[in-house]
């Protein structure tokens, strides 16, 4: 009898249709609503189209004129350097040392993780007072220990690293949780096999903890690199518009100025397609370099 309940596959469908039209109704429908929107004149959020751009590609003309989209792109490349990195390099070195460790592992999860729970407003908040200029604990320590002249974080020279220390600090601990667990499901019967052999614990790390957990590793790549083209809450609440000077717009900041700030809704939408169009050829692209194997 349980044989038969497996072959009949009707009853799947009672589940599935309802997660489909979920999906079209709130994913796909949007989706494709949003690249007509970009083609149309649209003011105000909420507000019908006047009508169709004339000509109906000049959004996309004027993404290739655009020099703050430019930086904008730029930006955000570095922002995934930054992201691969610092935020996944640093997760994977946490969680090597965290699972090679016989006390306090559940400590060290629930401080990495931390950042995580944290609004994000918050934490933009939180690092305004750090690298603040004046009175900014940064500038505070360095007059403590000597420093004659204060350093402005937020300049040009220094933006792009005041923007990227706290988002990579926010996220360091979703990597490594998803990497600690990945190296839990690792069998000891390998490491203590190993241990046998004469490995030290450096070779186990690198002949069996690194290989095993490279499909982990790929993953986290991948969503990194996605995570880092939409970016927005941080970074606007640290470096609102842009400042200083239209230096450190993201894509996904330069997009929300558009539809909330300047009420261009229809150039907005011109470049939410392109962040998707860049999510896809990167994602292509980790996935063909951490191409994932099969042990």
């Amino acid at each position: 009898m349980s044989s038969n309940i497996y072959k009949n596959k009707k009853p799947i469908i009672f589940f599935l249709v309802p997660a489909f039209a979920f999906l079209v109704i709130f994913l796909y429908y949007p989706f494709l609503q949003n690249i007509l929107n970009s083609f149309k004149v649209i003011n105000n959020l909420g507000s019908s189209a006047k009508g169709w751009n004339e000509p109906w590609y000049t959004n996309y003309v004027e993404l290739c004129k655009d020099e703050n989209i430019r930086a904008a792109l730029v930006n955000t490349l570095k922002m995934i350097a930054a992201t691969i990195i610092g935020q996944l390099g640093i997760a994977i070195m946490l969680a090597l040392m965290v699972d090679n460790i016989s006390k306090g592992q559940k400590f060290f999860r629930t401080v990495y993780f931390f950042p995580i729970v944290i609004a994000a407003t918050a934490l933009g908040l939180l690092f305004n007072l750090v690298f603040l200029y004046d009175k900014g604990m940064l500038n505070q320590l360095r007059e403590l220990f000597g420093a004659a002249k204060l350093i402005d974080f937020k300049d040009n020279k220094y933006a792009m690293l005041t923007m990227m220390i706290p988002v990579t600090w926010q996220y360091v601990g979703f990597y490594f949780i998803i990497l600690i667990t990945g190296l839990n499901n690792i069998s000891d019967d390998l490491y203590e096999a190993a241990t046998i052999d004469g490995a030290s614990r450096l070779q186990r790390v690198r002949y069996i903890s690194l290989p095993l957990l490279h499909n982990v590793i790929c993953t986290c790549g991948v969503l990194a690199v996605t995570g880092a083209l939409k970016v927005f809450d941080l970074p606007w609440i640290m470096f609102p518009k842009g400042m200083p000077s239209n230096s450190t717009w993201l894509t996904g900041t330069y997009m929300y100025y558009h539809a909330f700030e300047s009420h261009n809704v229809d150039y907005s939408s011109a470049i939410s397609v392109l962040i998707v169009i860049l999510g896809v050829i990167t994602a292509k692209i980790v996935n063909t370099i951490f191409r994932e194997k099969d042990y």
